[in-house]
Formats: structure tokens, sequence, C-alpha cells
């Protein structure tokens, strides 16, 4: 899988959470041998045992069950562990969701959104209104997640300075995940630990949200800019489909190559129906903006 990646011209690579168990060997096998450096970890990975998809959310920081909460806590410094084992110096994290027993505002915003597909809603009044209730109940029923998620990484974050990871939090695509997208800056701020964490920007997902116009990308990246620690780059078709190559969809990565600095690190994230073709085209874009920015 490595050596793939390595062949396409990578010489860093993130560990994604779809690495199970059997994987492992053959991942620090690679590493090794120099066939390819770790730049960076999503969590979980490796995923815990007898998992075998995808599953970044399968434990929450927010979750009400004291016991999921300390199975992330758990799974989540097996992560950091590995991520050290690997030399890879940043995580990238999930930090939960606000739960819904019943009537969960983001159903009837996906419908809107998918009976208006393509349309601009910025003018749209009955969408405003819908918008607007629909992020009141979120906030009056967030507090609880919100307080475990930030006591989660209270937790947390002294064991990723310990073991010299950065733990990225990112931005997510869902209605109902946490953070909310406003809370970020206060969010690195209040757990005052630059040398442990930062903001991971994931493009496509803050796209999404521009588009249900709950942000503006440029505004949402100033932001957080002092605090960026690296990018997942995708892009976002004009149906709203995101993880698609580099230029191909909505997305202005002039502008957000303008908030790129040297330490960040930068990673393509794509659908794996892409071809090689088009994952190379999308590197050498990345390149091309790499060079108009830093002059190499």
């Amino acid at each position: 899988m490595l050596r793939e990646i390595a062949d396409l011209g990578f010489e860093w690579v993130e560990l994604s959470h779809g690495i199970k168990i059997p994987l492992v060997p053959g991942v620090l096998r690679a590493v090794e041998e120099g066939v390819i450096k770790v730049a960076s970890c999503h969590n979980f990975c490796p995923l815990p045992a007898g998992v075998n998809h995808a599953a970044p959310n399968l434990y929450r920081p927010s979750a009400a069950d004291a016991r999921e909460r300390d199975q992330w806590l758990r799974q989540s410094k097996r992560t950091i562990d590995f991520a050290a084992q690997v030399k890879a110096r940043k995580v990238v994290l999930h930090l939960g969701s606000v739960e819904f027993f019943w009537f969960n505002p983001s159903g009837k915003l996906d419908a809107y959104l998918e009976a208006q597909a393509g349309a601009d809603l910025t003018n749209d009044a009955t969408y405003q209104k819908l918008l607007a209730k629909s992020l009141k109940k979120m906030r009056d029923r967030m507090p609880p997640y919100w307080e475990n998620t930030k006591a989660g990484l209270t937790q947390l974050l002294p064991y990723a300075e310990e073991k010299g990871v950065l733990l990225g939090f990112e931005n997510r695509e869902a209605f109902d995940e946490l953070p909310l997208d406003a809370d970020h800056p206060d969010l690195i701020t209040a757990l005052a630990k630059p040398n442990a964490c930062g903001y991971w920007h994931d493009a496509g997902h803050a796209q999404i949200k521009q588009d249900m116009g709950l942000l503006n990308h440029r505004e949402h990246l100033e932001k957080n800019a002092t605090n960026l620690i690296g990018f997942h780059l995708h892009d976002v078709s004009a149906e709203g489909r995101d993880h698609q190559p580099i230029g191909s969809g909505k997305i202005d990565f002039e502008m957000i190559s303008s908030f790129w600095r040297p330490e960040h690190t930068l990673v393509l994230e794509f659908s794996p129906r892409l071809t090689t073709e088009q994952v190379l085209a999308s590197k050498a874009r990345v390149e091309e903006l790499l060079a108009k920015r830093f002059g190499k």
C-alpha cells in the first residue's frame, strides 16, 4: 500500500482511520526501510481490534455514556502511541457530536438542501429561518456534550504533549458535529496548550458548510489562521460531493493556499474512486500553488 503511494512520487503520508491491525506490521516495515515517512495519523489509527471499516467516530469524547468516553480516551492514547512509533508529528481528531433522541434538526436542514440542490440560499427567507431555528436547538442542547469533549481533551492533551505529538481538531461537515465552526478559536485558547494542539482545516468540509450558509470559507480561515497546523485538501463538486480532485469543483484553492505556512501539513484526502491520473494531476496543482506561495 505504502509502496504504491511512494511510487506516485509522495514522500510523506497520513495514516487514516482505515488502517486495520493486520496492516500495522507492513506499515512499520515501510517506515523502518525508508519507503515513506508519516506526517500525520487520523484517530483512530490503527482501528480497534475487530473493527474492519473506517470509523473515526466509533467512540466520541462528547458521548453521554461514560463508557464510550473512556474508550475514546483509551483509543486516542493508542493512536498517539502509534503516531510516536512511526515518527508522525500530528494526529487529527474528530470531537464528537450533539445527541438528539428525537427531532434532530439536521434532518430538516438536509431535506431542504437536497430539495434545493445547487441553489443559492443566501436570500432564501424560508431556509434562513429554518437555519436560525436549527442553530438555536443545537446551542440549547449542546452544553453537556461540549463539556464532555473539553473534559476529555483536558485529559488527553498532557499525554500528547509528553509524546511530542500535536493534536489537530478538525472542522466537520455535519450540522450536529462538534465543534460548531464559530467555537474553534475559543476552544484552543481555553485549552491553553499551544505545544500540544491546533486547528486542522478540512477544505471540503468548510465548503459544504459555506454552501449551507453556516460560514464564509475565507473568514473562517482568517479567524483560525494563528492556530492552523494542517489541511485536508479535496474539492467539492457542483452536486456537493467532496473528496474530489483538486480543481475539479467549486473550492477556491488559490485563496486557501494564501493561508499555508511552511510548518503546515498538507494532506490530499481523496475518494478511493479517483484514478491515478486524477491523483497525480491534483498533486501537480498543489505543487504549483506551493511554488507560487513560497517561490520554490
